[in-house]
């Protein structure tokens, strides 16, 4: 069955906090499937057709656990990639009083580390319409190559390329680092759904969301960028150079009940690519991409907190 939408990255298991507090005060964890791509793909395939996922995980217990929860969610196994010489990726989540998170990853030399260049091949991205990949992958090993090998690719197979840029402080040497390769990724993007930290991280500037927003789009390649902002919505600018109009559009977040914020970026990206992939203009997908977003903070996990389409437009109505 053809897919016409290709997410790549890492997935790892995220280990959280029962309770707010520091890893040495925290007294237990609770076992989650994790890792921003795997989120956007799950939520996608919540929202419509399953999309292809390109991941490795290791051959070990929490390895098999997560393939057998990404087939659980309908995903594809095609481009499941299992290490049988790395361990899987683990993450230890902690967050204080406001929700502020951390991570602390053990993420050396393990499986999402290890992607090879061309595991996808040019066959499969000619049925893709649209690639989706995020920063973290970019941070180490040869999945730095074959994460900017695959974005490279995308593009000249003409598929919309977008990216989430995903900045872990922990996993890159300095912001330096993070902007030189990250702007290197950036050569093949058209869609960048990002936090205002992160574009100014990258070089961006401006005195306001909007303003850092467009600041992305003037120097291009990119002609979509969209800057999430957590409940209080999100802003995107869309260039002449996009397929959709062009605008500046300022989106308002959803008044929810919040249970957990897990993954609800993730579940906005996913929101996100869903629209504009199915047509929507900018002002339309924003405002879906905030409702993806905030319908998933009302119940507790990431993966498992993802709405369906049809929840997501009973908040819309709701409105």
């Amino acid at each position: 069955m053809p897919h016409d939408v290709l997410v790549a990255g890492e997935t790892l298991i995220d280990f959280v906090p029962e309770r707010a507090g520091s890893l040495e005060e925290v007294p237990g964890f609770e076992r989650r499937p994790g890792g921003a791509p795997a989120n956007v793909a799950v939520a996608l395939a919540r929202l419509a057709e399953p999309p292809l996922f390109w991941t490795r995980v290791g051959a070990d217990p929490f390895g098999r656990y997560l393939e057998r929860t990404l087939v659980d969610h309908g995903l594809p196994d095609q481009f499941v990639e299992r290490d049988s010489g790395a361990k899987t990726t683990l993450a230890f989540v902690t967050h204080d009083e406001t929700g502020e998170r951390e991570f602390t990853f053990y993420r050396d030399g393990t499986a999402d580390t290890r992607l090879e260049p061309g595991r996808v091949d040019d066959a499969t991205l000619s049925d893709c319409e649209w690639v989706h990949a995020g920063g973290v992958t970019l941070s180490s090993g040869s999945a730095r190559e074959a994460t900017l090998d695959l974005l490279e690719r995308a593009a000249a197979a003409d598929c919309t390329v977008s990216f989430d840029p995903n900045l872990r402080s922990e996993l890159w040497p300095d912001e330096g680092a993070f902007a030189s390769v990250v702007g290197d990724a950036l050569a093949y993007v058209d869609v960048c759904l990002a936090t205002g930290t992160e574009l100014a991280a990258l070089g961006f500037d401006g005195d306001s969301p909007t303003a850092i927003a467009r600041a992305a789009v003037e120097r291009g390649p990119v002609h979509t960028a969209v800057v999430t902002r957590g409940a209080a919505g999100a802003v995107a600018v869309a260039s002449a150079d996009a397929p959709w109009p062009a605008a500046t559009v300022e989106g308002p977040g959803f008044a929810v009940d919040v249970v957990d914020t897990t993954g609800a970026g993730d579940a906005f990206v996913a929101g996100a690519v869903a629209a504009l992939r199915d047509g929507d203009d900018l002002e339309a997908a924003v405002a879906f991409a905030n409702a993806v977003g905030a319908r998933a903070t009302t119940a507790a996990g990431g993966m498992t907190a993802l709405p369906t389409r049809a929840e997501v437009a009973a908040l819309l109505e709701a409105e």
